[in-house]
C-alpha cells in the first residue's frame, strides 16, 4: 500500500512538473526569442513599393493592420540601423517623413527636443525628410493600412512629434523609365 501511495504521489509531482514546462513555453512567441533586427530583416524581405516602415516614439498607438516590432531602444540608433539595411537591400529606397509639428518643438517644451534634432539631421545624412502634419500620418496610415504593409519599430522615444515615417518606393525602377514605358505602351496601342 505504501509503495502504491509513493509511485502515487511522484506521478504527480512529475506530471505537475510537466505542466509547468509546458506552460512555460506556450507563454513565450517566437518573435520574443528573436532580437528587433532579425525580425525587421525577416519583414523587409517581404516588404516593396507602397509598403511602410515607421519608427516611431513610444507613445505611438497600437493600430490594426500594423505590424508592430518593439526595440526597446532609442529612436536614433533605430533609425540608423533601419537606413542602412534598406540602402544594401537591392528592392527598395526610402521616401522620408516626419511630423511637421517636430520643427516647433523647442527645449522649453520638450527637454532634449534641440539635440534630438540635430542628431536626426546627422541620420539622415543630407536627405531632407518631407514635413507632414502629425495628424495626415494617421489617414495616410489608414488608407495603406487597406492595400500594404505596415511595419512599425516602436522605440523608447519620448521626445514628442520625433517618429519618422518611411515609405518604401522601387529602387531599381523609376518615374522617368514607367513614363518612357506608358509613352511606348501608348503609341504601340495607337497604331
Amino acid at each position: 500500500m505504501k509503495i502504491n501511495l509513493l509511485i502515487g504521489c511522484s506521478f504527480l509531482i512529475l506530471l505537475s512538473f510537466n505542466s509547468c514546462q509546458t506552460e512555460v513555453k506556450q507563454n513565450s512567441s517566437p518573435a520574443e526569442n528573436i532580437g528587433w533586427q532579425q525580425q525587421f530583416d525577416e519583414q523587409l524581405q517581404l516588404n516593396g513599393h507602397r509598403n511602410w516602415i515607421l519608427v516611431v516614439d513610444k507613445a505611438f498607438p497600437q493600430q490594426p493592420g500594423m505590424h508592430i516590432i518593439n526595440t526597446n531602444e532609442k529612436l536614433l540608433p533605430v533609425l540608423e540601423i533601419v537606413l542602412k539595411k534598406i540602402s544594401t537591400s537591392t528592392h527598395v529606397k526610402p521616401i522620408i517623413y516626419n511630423d511637421a509639428e517636430l520643427q516647433f518643438i523647442t527645449d522649453s517644451l520638450a527637454p532634449g527636443a534641440e539635440a534630438y534634432k540635430q542628431q536626426l539631421q546627422k541620420v539622415l545624412n543630407g536627405t531632407v525628410a518631407q514635413p507632414v502634419l502629425h495628424d495626415t500620418v494617421f489617414v495616410r496610415m489608414d488608407k495603406a493600412a487597406k492595400l500594404f504593409s505596415i511595419t512599425v519599430l516602436k522605440t523608447e522615444e519620448v521626445i514628442p512629434y520625433s517618429s519618422v515615417f518611411l515609405e518604401l518606393d522601387c529602387s531599381y525602377w523609376g518615374a522617368e523609365k514607367e513614363k518612357k514605358l506608358r509613352d511606348l505602351m501608348k503609341s504601340v496601342n495607337n497604331k
